[in-house]
């Protein structure tokens, strides 16, 4: 079983705009240890050893955290459910932290599970 490392995102603003997930290109910086600011999960810990080790992106390139990645995250084909070898107590964990992240930070915004 992978052994992930889950972390709170660091963002500047909010953004319901529409959500793709980043590559590295799309940063400013190739300083991994400043990219995991925007990713939820690491399979490395963070920093993370490579950019394919970070799950879970939520905050834009530019920053903002992004309601339609936390919903991505939470429910989407690339979200916490395509995460192999997650074990069921941190899966929890990282649902209720994109839960908690989303409620904090915008309205009405009720994923479901």
């Amino acid at each position: 079983m992978t052994d992930y490392e889950m972390h709170e995102p660091e963002f500047s603003g909010t953004t319901t705009e529409e959500w793709d997930d980043p590559q590295l290109e799309d940063f400013e910086t190739d300083d991994l240890s400043e990219v995991d600011d925007h990713f939820v999960l690491s399979s490395s810990g963070f920093p993370p050893e490579n950019f394919t080790d970070l799950k879970l992106p939520v905050v834009e390139p530019s920053g903002e955290l992004n309601k339609n990645a936390l919903q991505t995250a939470k429910s989407g084909g690339h979200g916490i459910g395509a995460v192999e070898d997650l074990d069921d107590d941190l899966r929890e964990e990282v649902e209720d932290l994109i839960d908690e992240l989303a409620n904090e930070h915008f309205e009405e915004a009720d994923f479901g599970d």
